[in-house]
């Protein structure tokens, strides 16, 4: 996996260095949005500290390998930027759940109501309810 790691930052222009290595090898086994106190806690040990985290994961944002996901918590997560989908978020123990529903229809129905927008470059739908477990 380290291979395909380091195959990933210099694809974008970044240098590889044990940080950036070690930061992304915590999305490719955790196949779920996550935010920079979680990697902090799982990285515990390897000497990398929380502002590092934090820049690191700014920079894979920009450079397309990360995308935000928005779950509405105080901290922002992300998630690998490699296929597209969306989440099922419970609102009350914050479960999520990655579903494959995407429509272009979706697209071209917010195009037919905007005045101002020719073309959508992307999207992020997030849906928010309660999960079968925190209902029962």
């Amino acid at each position: 996996m380290k291979k395909d790691t380091s195959a990933k930052l210099m694809s974008v222009g970044l240098k590889v260095t044990p940080n950036r290595l070690a930061i992304l090898e915590v999305f490719s086994s955790d196949c779920r949005p996550i935010n920079a106190e979680y990697i902090f806690q799982k990285l515990q040990g390897q000497n990398i500290n929380l502002v590092t985290i934090y820049r690191t994961l700014s920079t894979f944002e920009e450079k397309g390998i990360l995308r935000f996901v928005n779950v509405h918590t105080d901290s922002a997560h992300y998630e690998l930027a490699e296929h597209h989908h969306h989440h099922l978020i419970c609102k009350d123990c914050g479960v999520i759940e990655e579903i494959s529903i995407c429509n272009k229809l979706l697209d071209k129905d917010a195009l037919s109501q905007s005045k101002k927008f020719n073309f959508i470059e992307s999207h992020s739908v997030e849906f928010f309810g309660v999960c079968k477990k925190c209902e029962a």
